[in-house]
């Protein structure tokens, strides 16, 4: 996470990119030409954590068993640390449709970046399933429904609560108050887990529309759809009050960079690592070739 510092006048994100004005950084996010690696990521992100939450309860009915509750809710929190660590400075490894719009309800994140995030991220959960579709011949074990014995409306009212945790969480690292960097990678995994433990039985823990959803198309049954997309979409915006009451207004720098990601800074950081690559190369056949005719 990025360090603050602030000039008269005007306020100063840095890290280790570099110090630059808070809203060179906005201007750059708002570029247009990077908007598709930020798509991407967000796309790619998401095809790799429904690959192995909606995957581990397909194996496990596949193989009769042997994929634990524990093995099942671990292996996504664990999915989303990794994406967080090696790839949130593209996008900001949002993932998950209510994490998206609770950002952009704090002021951290554009709406109209929304949309197309959104998009995104179902794209790379309906390939997810359907590529295990492809390679197992079905997606059914990994759906998230009702548990035995629980109702809809008592699964609904589980994942409104998740879902306020999740995102308390996830904009609680993000935030100037905390500023925790890396670590952030392990409070939102570890949650994950955490919530799984105790309340995958209730409804899977998705807390997550895509999650849910990209298996139910796939099968092509929505039934539960709207436990699964209302339930986090309005625990993600109780979050998003809760925070105001914590913190205050939203926007400050490390949550814009958290929410919004680091890629102009990245691509900025490795076009003047080759240019002084190319420039220490000329230097250096300079001086060979000087000493040759010397």
């Amino acid at each position: 996470m990025s360090e603050i510092g602030r000039r008269p006048g005007l306020e100063f994100v840095g890290g280790s990119f570099g110090t630059r004005p808070l809203a060179q950084v906005q201007q750059d996010f708002r570029n247009p030409t990077l908007e598709t690696r930020r798509l991407f990521a967000e796309a790619f992100g998401t095809f790799l954590l429904v690959l192995v939450a909606v995957g581990a309860g397909v194996v496990n009915a596949v193989s009769g068993g042997d994929v634990s509750l524990a093995m099942r809710v671990t292996a996504p929190g664990l999915m989303v640390m990794v994406i967080i660590l090696f790839m949130g400075a593209t996008s900001g490894a949002h993932l998950n449709p209510a994490v998206s719009i609770a950002f952009a309800a704090r002021g951290d994140f554009p709406w109209r970046r929304v949309p197309g995030y959104i998009a995104a991220q179902l794209v790379g959960g309906v390939l997810a399933c359907g590529l295990l579709w492809a390679v197992f011949g079905h997606v059914a074990g990994g759906a998230t429904v009702p548990g035995p014995g629980f109702t809809g409306e008592q699964a609904f009212v589980i994942e409104i609560l998740l879902t306020v945790g999740l995102v308390s969480t996830i904009l609680g690292t993000a935030s100037k108050a905390q500023n925790i960097g890396p670590l952030a990678a392990l409070a939102v995994g570890g949650y994950i887990i955490l919530a799984g433990l105790w309340a995958a039985p209730v409804g899977g823990a998705s807390m997550n529309p895509v999650r849910s959803i990209a298996p139910e198309l796939v099968i092509g049954n929505l039934g539960y759809a709207w436990i699964y997309v209302i339930g986090p979409v309005l625990g993600g915006l109780i979050a998003v009050g809760i925070a105001y009451l914590l913190r205050g207004p939203g926007g400050d720098e490390p949550a814009v960079q958290a929410a919004q990601g680091r890629l102009s800074e990245i691509l900025a950081e490795s076009r003047s690592g080759n240019s002084h690559r190319t420039k220490g190369s000329g230097t250096s056949r300079a001086r060979s070739e000087g000493e040759r005719e010397g």
